[in-house]
């Protein structure tokens, strides 16, 4: 494992009477054994089916890239159909692995299709999306674990037909291929009559748990990601995460911390990477702990609504808008830093420069700057007694980013464990899917319909 985690600034000694005392860790050990056993007991068993997602074969890492590598060499510009998990695992690994400008380069610079994911149905977004490729020469993966998902499929009906007008039929079908469930749903159904490569989901891998499984892994393979590296990394944190001893386990260690937290009124999760390339990691950091702990009933059906507000923030930017509230605001807040000791770039501040601006800055390097502001920070945090931990990269790569994004799912598989809820499931998000289908007259929903007519709204509270 490369990566380093700090949790001095939770605890009693660093931040005062907010922080958490040695005693409610140790004293706590047959929870943690408890929680440890119900998760690692149940890797690869039923929606826990995304531990083993980076223990593919090198046989089907080498598959991936071929046809990875296929399509690069004839795509213009590749795009991902998906919302959710299906596309906030693609940005955030292209975010953190690609250029930071990758569509602003020229062809040869970048060496692989400009990228777009659409994970909105703006009208004036797909337009705008149309303004600035050419569906020609453009690949489309489109991505819905269920098969049935609105909004990929509105949009996947829109881009075929110009496919189609564009190229012919016969064309137009080389220039989709489906993630989906193999077997099951709409989009699958599709895939099989119109001929289309499919991909497989994992029946045990929910959306916001799939980015190492053919969600992320086909998008990273066509975009020349280092797919190998990226599940050794996972692999790396899985081995961690299952060791039993809680000051040795990342992800157990953390996740108990953040419960007690929650425990105490530290309601509000804040992720605050200090590297442009980690922005988008706060996005799947923010879905995968609300959709996941967010949930009104407990494993026993008593009601507990719990659950941790996530929150993004990027440092440096954030310091200038955020952390005002962080240090004098109320107590309620945990915050995650995430930092970088090795950028793959150094950009050094002229140390001849005749200005007189910025004189103290003279001759030292950006690099130098954005660590030293994340670590005045945390010491300001701190000393205003505010609960934060740190998350230490070494470098962002390939097989780091692996280790951070195994490391939330287990925090989160841990989490939900210690809040004794169900972790995978998401009742609050189908109730609104159902009613947009009712909305738009999709068969079999004629009831769900009606309920949503009977809602009477009262004109004395509307203004106009």
């Amino acid at each position: 494992m490369q990566l380093k985690f700090d949790y001095n600034n939770m605890m009693e000694s660093a931040i005062g009477s907010h922080g958490i005392k040695p005693s409610e860790i140790s004293d706590a050990e047959s929870q943690h054994a408890a929680v440890y056993k119900q998760v690692v007991d149940n890797s690869g068993k039923g929606w826990q089916g995304w531990t083993e997602t980076p223990m593919i074969s090198q046989a089907e890492v080498d598959e991936l890239n071929a046809f990875g590598k296929a399509i690069r060499e004839k795509a213009s510009s590749f795009v991902v159909l998906g919302i959710g998990g299906s596309a906030l695992g693609p940005i955030c690994v292209f975010n953190a692995l690609l250029h930071l400008h990758h569509n602003e380069l020229p062809a040869a610079m970048r060496k692989a299709p400009k990228f777009y994911v659409e994970d909105n149905i703006d009208p004036q977004r797909m337009s705008a999306l149309l303004d600035v490729i050419d569906v020609k020469t453009t690949y489309f993966n489109v991505i819905t674990k269920s098969g049935e998902t609105s909004e990929t499929l509105g949009q996947f009906l829109i881009l075929y037909s110009l496919l189609k007008k564009a190229l012919g039929e016969k064309a137009a079908k080389e220039h989709i291929f489906v993630t989906t469930t193999i077997g099951k749903g709409a989009l699958y159904a599709t895939a099989q009559q119109e001929g289309f490569k499919t991909f497989g989901i994992p029946a045990g891998v929910g959306g916001r748990f799939s980015v190492l499984s053919n969600v992320g892994l086909v998008p990273f393979a066509v975009m020349g990601i280092d797919v190998a590296a990226l599940l050794k990394g996972a692999r790396e944190m899985r081995k961690a995460c299952e060791r039993k001893d809680i000051e040795q386990n990342p992800a157990l260690m953390t996740a108990f911390l953040q419960v007690l937290s929650m425990r105490s009124g530290k309601n509000i999760s804040v992720m605050m990477p200090y590297a442009d390339g980690l922005r988008t990691m706060a996005d799947f950091y923010c879905q995968i702990w609300a959709e996941s702990l967010g949930k009104a009933l407990d494993n026993d059906g008593k009601t507990v609504n719990c659950g941790q507000t996530p929150a993004k923030s990027l440092g440096v930017t954030d310091q200038h808008s955020q952390v005002q509230l962080y240090n004098e605001g109320p107590f309620d807040k945990v915050i995650t830093f995430i930092g970088v000791d090795n950028f793959d770039t150094t950009v050094e501040i002229p140390a001849n420069e005749t200005a007189e601006a910025g004189g103290f800055l003279k001759g030292h390097t950006l690099n130098e700057l954005i660590n030293a502001e994340r670590k005045a920070t945390e010491f300001a945090v701190t000393k205003a007694g505010r609960s934060n931990f740190t998350i230490m990269m070494p470098k962002v790569d390939a097989e780091t980013v692996g280790e951070l994004l195994m490391y939330f799912m287990y925090e989160t598989a841990f989490a939900g464990a210690y809040l004794n809820i169900d972790t995978f499931n998401q009742p609050g998000v189908e109730e609104g899917k159902k009613a947009t289908f009712a909305m738009i007259g999709r068969t079999g929903y004629e009831q769900k319909l009606a309920e949503l007519r009977s809602v009477k709204k009262n004109d004395a509270y509307v203004i106009k």
